[in-house]
């Protein structure tokens, strides 16, 4: 079994700041869909930055694909859609514009888009559901289109981890059903291991193969099912 995400022995503060981590320690199987949640400031996002090597922990080691995550070699393997706490973006590109820029791992900056980079950027448009809005401007669609959009940039650079850091912020209930269920749709199709994290997990319980609960730690790794009905608001998860 080939692990894409290995954390052993994780523990990391901010400078200044006191531990947000401590003693973590999280394998994620290549090909996995799973699920972190917990309250803001429990140290979810954190967690995923030293998965994907943008921080350093000050003990243990976090792995990506088996490599130090922080010299992580293969960029191009991975999709990260950052938190975003405002959905609407004042750029005037479009979705087809937005998506194409996502190909720029696998093919670089300096050469000439080809035919293939063309068909996988129209493959990924349609994936998420947005072909009849290709040449329309990001800031004219709907939040949860919005995201889609970004979903289908990630996708472009054909990507084996997808890492997703509160994706349905600030769209309503619907859309992050809708999209929890685009991604399972995805991972069913494309096999990628997908990483969503939120600070509830309502609309991706039913979709996800496991889910990690994070505060401070820890608190909780395993099938959905089998998370105590106390914690199904993770606001009320004690470490």
């Amino acid at each position: 079994m080939q692990l894409a995400v290995s954390l052993h022995g994780v523990s990391f503060a901010y400078p200044g700041g006191p531990p947000v981590l401590t003693n973590v320690d999280l394998d994620i199987a290549s090909g996995e869909f799973v699920g972190i949640a917990g309250p803001n400031g429990g140290g979810k996002t954190t967690l995923l930055r030293l998965a994907l090597g943008l921080e350093r922990p000050q003990s243990g080691r976090a792995l990506l694909y088996g490599e130090p995550a922080e010299h992580f070699g293969g960029r191009a393997r991975l999709g990260y859609l950052a938190q975003r706490t405002i959905i609407g973006i004042d750029a005037p590109a479009t979705v087809r514009e937005l998506v194409a820029a996502g190909r720029v791992p696998r093919r670089g900056l300096a050469r000439p888009f080809s035919r293939r980079d063309k068909q996988v950027v129209g493959d990924s448009i349609e994936r998420v559901g947005l072909s009849d809005r290709a040449d329309a401007a990001i800031q004219r669609l709907s939040g949860g289109q919005q995201q889609r959009a970004y979903i289908a940039k990630a996708l472009a650079g054909e990507p084996d981890l997808l890492v997703l850091d509160e994706p349905t912020a600030g769209v309503d209930a619907d859309a992050q059903e809708s999209f929890a269920r685009l991604l399972a749709e995805l991972h069913a199709d494309l096999g990628a291991t997908i990483l969503y994290v939120s600070h509830e997990f309502g609309a991706v319980e039913r979709f996800v193969e496991r889910l990690v609960l994070v505060r401070g730690g820890i608190v909780f790794d395993g099938p959905p099912t089998a998370l105590p009905r106390t914690w199904h608001d993770p606001s009320h998860v004690h470490p």
